[in-house]
């Protein structure tokens, strides 16, 4: 039988000694309770199941602990024996005790069937504990002696593994050596021919570095010149620009006083015509308030000039005076 096996059996005790408490104590609550109830003044009949209660509290303490001492394998003493002996004649006292008064025998041996199962299981689990524990024990020491045994095997394995891993090693130490040699020696050939072709490397590098300096500083001044050429291309456009702007200002400029010498003519020649005969049309009378007004005459003088009248003029004047009013004006008129 090996551990899990008796480990099962154990817990297979533990759940059947656990069910039979649990069903001793219930039974004996149910009995002892009318028995407790029935000795006690009727205002302290709620205190009845207190005493089943206590004897069965003992009777799952010596249970559990003696299920613990018994899977370490100690003991007790004699203070466990007698409290294990007096909760179970206890609670065999209290479940018979009805029957017994009322003298039925029939009563008090079905009563004492479930005290006595539980008196019995608690002594014969102990045993079976104990005797598991015993077991197991002997189990332990066995598998201990068959690991003591197999580890002196191993050991003398290991021994012989070892004096035939030294041969090993001292045969390939030698050969070790013989092949450090031949391995130094093919490394200093590879060393020589590596030292070679490092050297046309960098013979190499260096040609393909100046090659490409070279190259970089032919495309350095390539690109110098380019950019001078789109500056000094920049500068001639500018130039160009700036004289062309000012040949049309220059020409603006004439132009402008062209017109205002042209403009000054005109108005000098509508001014010299003098006081007008008639009434003017209102296009030249328009034009000489205009000259007018730019000459500094006055609003009487301007319409002695044209023929029309001071308001008609002072309109006018106002216009020349205000643009934007006498464009609103020019607008209402039109609609």
């Amino acid at each position: 039988m090996n551990t899990d096996q008796i480990r099962s059996a154990e817990r297979a005790l533990s759940v059947g000694t656990w069910l039979i408490v649990g069903g001793a104590m219930l039974y004996s609550i149910l009995t002892v309770t009318p028995l407790a109830a029935a000795h006690t003044p009727d205002e302290w009949d709620w205190t009845a199941p207190i005493l089943p209660l206590v004897v069965d509290a003992a009777v799952v303490i010596v249970v559990r602990l003696d299920a613990v001492l018994a899977r370490l394998g100690g003991r007790g003493g004699r203070w466990p024996v007698a409290l294990r002996w007096m909760t179970g004649g206890m609670t065999l006292a209290l479940n018979v005790a009805d029957s017994a008064l009322d003298r039925d025998p029939v009563g008090v041996a079905v009563h004492a069937v479930a005290p006595l199962l539980l008196i019995v299981t608690a002594e014969t689990g102990l045993a079976y504990r104990r005797a598991i524990t015993t077991a197991m024990t002997a189990l332990e020491e066995r598998r201990r002696a068959e690991r003591e045994q197999r580890e002196r095997a191993a050991q003398e394995r290991a021994s012989a593994a070892r004096r035939q891993a030294r041969e090993e090693r001292e045969h390939a130490a030698m050969l070790a050596r013989e092949q450090r040699e031949h391995e130094a020696r093919l490394a200093r050939e590879a060393a020589e021919r590596e030292e070679r072709r490092r050297r046309e490397e960098q013979a190499e590098r260096a040609a393909r570095e100046a090659a490409e300096r070279e190259a970089r500083e032919r495309r350095e001044r390539e690109r110098e010149q380019r950019e001078r050429e789109r500056e000094r291309a920049e500068r001639e456009v500018a130039e160009r620009r700036e004289r062309e702007r000012l040949e049309r200002e220059e020409r603006e400029r004439r132009e402008q006083a062209e017109r205002e010498e042209r403009a000054e003519r005109e108005r000098a020649a509508l001014l010299s015509r003098g006081p007008a005969q008639s009434k003017l049309p209102e296009d030249e009378a328009r034009a000489v308030v205009a000259a007018a007004f730019h000459a500094g005459l006055s609003v009487r003088q301007a319409a002695e000039l044209c023929g029309w009248s001071v308001g008609w003029v002072s309109t006018r004047y106002a216009e020349h005076r205000d643009p934007a009013a006498g464009g609103a004006e020019l607008a209402i008129a039109g609609r």
